[in-house]
């Protein structure tokens, strides 16, 4: 039951930031079902996969994935797709936890908290750029094969 409300909040923070970055209609739907499929996804990885920053990762591969696809066939710039379902990845609970040891001077669990929040952070970008770069290069390597 836990899982379901986390994948329906999901849905309804990317819908939330969707409408606030004044996406419209199919697309609208289809960045806020992005921001559901990308915490299924989390929830799912988190059965066979322990380590979140490698569950960050592969989740922030996967909408990328998923955006760029879509960027394509309905011809947007695939951040209308990165941005909104990426929300519920947001390491705000870590940074939060980050900033409360900071205050109160532990500077041990400070350290740690900091480390595990800009894991969480370097993972959904590197996710994100990675795929970005792969598809550049192959749009780039069907363009040249196209001029040959």
């Amino acid at each position: 039951m836990t899982s379901l409300i986390q994948i329906i909040v999901a849905f309804c923070g990317s819908l939330g930031f969707a409408v606030l970055y004044n996406i419209r209609g199919k697309k609208l739907a289809l960045a806020a079902l992005g921001g559901l499929l990308a915490w299924s996804l989390f929830l799912f990885l988190g059965l066979f996969i322990d380590s979140e920053p490698i569950r960050y990762l592969i989740v922030s591969m996967t909408v990328s994935l998923y955006a760029e696809i879509l960027a394509r066939a309905l011809k947007t710039p695939a951040t209308t797709f990165i941005i909104a379902p990426l929300i519920p990845l947001v390491p705000g609970g870590s940074l939060y936890y980050t900033m409360s040891s900071a205050f109160s001077g532990d500077l041990n669990l400070f350290i740690g908290n900091a480390v595990h929040t800009l894991s969480l952070a370097l993972s959904i970008a590197i996710g994100v750029v990675v795929v970005a770069a792969a598809t550049h290069f192959i749009m780039r390597l069907r363009t040249l094969k196209k001029n040959v």
